[in-house]
């Protein structure tokens, strides 16, 4: 689990699959009003009280992003209310907003990795794929619309590349797109 504090009132929480099925969970169990789900998510915002020395009380209005096969990312803003009258409930108030990635989102920090992995025969199905640079790093977005299809996928990127918890909005917004559609196909055609 790592924990962001992106302003004063809003904290980024990226969980993978490992964190989740370490304590038994799932993504699936999201949509579950389960206990298991219930102490993960005090345990966060314990730890991020700790983490960042601030005091977790009132409305938290929680988006979930799942990220396919990577994990979850959950922003957290804790809505400012007067003091007294969060003593006066001693309720906190949760909103759920769930949304699904229908992108794979992989980090390179070299251009070789990205020329090698180009010259794998698994961009012969249709994939739409985009590439991006943000901070020295190099970012290959990926939609894949078959889950087996997308599994493999994961599987060879994962030689070549890491999962990224980068946003992929901060990309585009602070990054510059080198590549728009089939990026690894335009590679593969100039870096023989």
């Amino acid at each position: 689990m790592q924990l962001e504090r992106l302003n004063d009132n809003k904290i980024k929480i990226l969980l993978t699959l490992d964190d989740l099925f370490e304590r038994g969970l799932s993504k699936e169990d999201i949509w579950k009003d389960s206990l298991k789900w219930h102490q993960l998510f005090q345990d966060m915002l314990e730890e991020a009280s700790e983490e960042f020395d601030l005091d977790i009380y009132g409305t938290i209005s929680i988006e979930i992003f799942s990220m396919q096969i990577q994990g979850m990312v959950m922003i957290v803003t804790i809505q400012e209310e007067a003091e007294e009258e969060w003593l006066k409930d001693g309720i906190i108030d949760f909103q759920v907003d769930v949304d699904k990635q229908n992108y794979i989102l992989y980090e390179f920090p070299d251009f070789e990795n990205i020329i090698s992995l180009s010259h794998r025969k698994i961009w012969e199905e249709e994939v739409v794929n985009s590439l991006y640079v943000y901070n020295d790093l190099y970012y290959l977005m990926i939609e894949c619309n078959r889950k087996q299809a997308e599994e493999k996928l994961i599987s060879i990127l994962a030689e070549y590349g890491t999962v990224s918890f980068v946003s992929l909005y901060i990309i585009k917004e602070y990054g510059k797109e080198l590549i728009k559609d089939h990026a690894l196909e335009k590679i593969k055609f100039y870096f023989k």
